[in-house]
Protein backbone atom coordinates (compact mmCIF):
# COMPACT_ATOMS: atom_id res chain seq x y z
CA UNK A 1 0.00 0.00 0.00
CA UNK A 2 1.27 3.58 -0.88
CA UNK A 3 2.15 6.22 1.35
CA UNK A 4 -0.86 8.21 -0.17
CA UNK A 5 -3.46 5.54 0.19
CA UNK A 6 -2.29 5.22 4.09
CA UNK A 7 -2.97 8.58 4.57
CA UNK A 8 -6.37 8.34 2.75
CA UNK A 9 -7.08 5.69 4.95
CA UNK A 10 -6.46 8.12 8.03
CA UNK A 11 -9.09 10.58 6.33
CA UNK A 12 -11.45 7.76 5.75
CA UNK A 13 -11.80 6.47 9.41
CA UNK A 14 -11.65 9.82 11.08
CA UNK A 15 -14.35 11.21 8.08
CA UNK A 16 -16.67 8.10 9.48
CA UNK A 17 -15.83 8.90 12.89
CA UNK A 18 -16.96 12.71 12.76
CA UNK A 19 -20.20 11.23 10.85
CA UNK A 20 -21.08 8.43 13.52
CA UNK A 21 -20.58 11.33 16.41
CA UNK A 22 -23.16 13.49 14.75
CA UNK A 23 -25.24 11.08 13.98
CA UNK A 24 -25.43 10.02 17.88
CA UNK A 25 -25.77 13.90 18.83
CA UNK A 26 -28.97 13.76 16.70
CA UNK A 27 -30.11 10.20 18.13
CA UNK A 28 -29.58 11.81 21.44
CA UNK A 29 -32.16 14.96 20.65
CA UNK A 30 -34.32 12.51 20.41
CA UNK A 31 -34.13 10.95 23.50
CA UNK A 32 -32.55 7.72 21.69
CA UNK A 33 -29.88 7.33 23.96
CA UNK A 34 -29.41 3.60 23.71
CA UNK A 35 -28.64 4.30 19.84
CA UNK A 36 -26.49 7.66 20.46
CA UNK A 37 -24.20 5.39 22.78
CA UNK A 38 -23.95 2.76 20.03
CA UNK A 39 -23.26 5.16 17.19
CA UNK A 40 -20.19 6.89 19.55
CA UNK A 41 -19.20 3.85 20.11
CA UNK A 42 -18.62 3.00 16.05
CA UNK A 43 -17.05 6.40 16.34
CA UNK A 44 -14.73 5.33 18.86
CA UNK A 45 -13.78 2.16 16.93
CA UNK A 46 -13.00 4.45 13.36
CA UNK A 47 -10.79 6.83 15.65
CA UNK A 48 -9.26 3.78 17.36
CA UNK A 49 -8.41 2.74 13.72
CA UNK A 50 -6.92 6.41 12.29
CA UNK A 51 -4.73 6.01 15.89
CA UNK A 52 -3.36 2.74 15.05
CA UNK A 53 -2.12 4.38 11.41
CA UNK A 54 -0.73 7.39 12.61
CA UNK A 55 0.99 5.43 15.56
CA UNK A 56 2.60 3.53 12.51
CA UNK A 57 3.71 6.81 11.16
CA UNK A 58 5.37 8.01 13.91
CA UNK A 59 7.14 4.88 14.65
CA UNK A 60 8.31 4.77 11.11
CA UNK A 61 9.27 7.61 11.18
CA UNK A 62 11.13 7.49 15.03
CA UNK A 63 13.35 4.50 13.54
CA UNK A 64 14.29 6.70 11.00
CA UNK A 65 11.86 5.65 7.79
CA UNK A 66 9.70 8.82 7.70
CA UNK A 67 8.41 10.12 4.94
CA UNK A 68 8.98 13.62 3.56
CA UNK A 69 5.63 15.97 5.08
CA UNK A 70 2.77 16.61 2.73
CA UNK A 71 -0.29 18.38 2.33
CA UNK A 72 -2.28 15.33 2.27
CA UNK A 73 -0.60 13.97 5.54
CA UNK A 74 -1.66 17.30 6.66
CA UNK A 75 -5.05 17.03 5.80
CA UNK A 76 -5.16 13.30 7.41
CA UNK A 77 -3.78 15.07 10.67
CA UNK A 78 -6.47 17.92 10.42
CA UNK A 79 -9.44 15.97 10.19
CA UNK A 80 -8.35 13.16 12.75
CA UNK A 81 -7.87 16.17 14.96
CA UNK A 82 -10.93 17.57 13.99
CA UNK A 83 -12.94 14.32 14.63
CA UNK A 84 -11.74 13.68 17.96
CA UNK A 85 -12.55 17.25 19.30
CA UNK A 86 -15.85 16.24 17.79
CA UNK A 87 -16.63 13.23 19.43
CA UNK A 88 -15.45 14.60 23.18
CA UNK A 89 -17.63 17.89 22.75
CA UNK A 90 -20.68 15.46 21.20
CA UNK A 91 -20.13 13.28 24.36
CA UNK A 92 -20.56 16.36 26.30
CA UNK A 93 -23.77 17.62 24.67
CA UNK A 94 -24.64 13.78 24.88
CA UNK A 95 -24.77 13.61 28.57
CA UNK A 96 -26.48 16.77 28.85
CA UNK A 97 -29.57 15.61 26.46
CA UNK A 98 -29.35 12.31 29.08
CA UNK A 99 -29.50 14.89 32.32
CA UNK A 100 -32.22 16.96 30.64
CA UNK A 101 -34.02 13.52 30.36
CA UNK A 102 -33.30 12.26 33.87
CA UNK A 103 -34.95 15.43 35.29
CA UNK A 104 -38.22 15.18 33.23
Amino acid sequence: MSFEEIVMNIIVYAGNAKGYCFEALNEAKKGNFKKSDELINKAKDELLKAHHIQTELIQEEASGNGHKPTLLMMHAQDHLMNASLAKDLIMELIDMYKNKNEEE
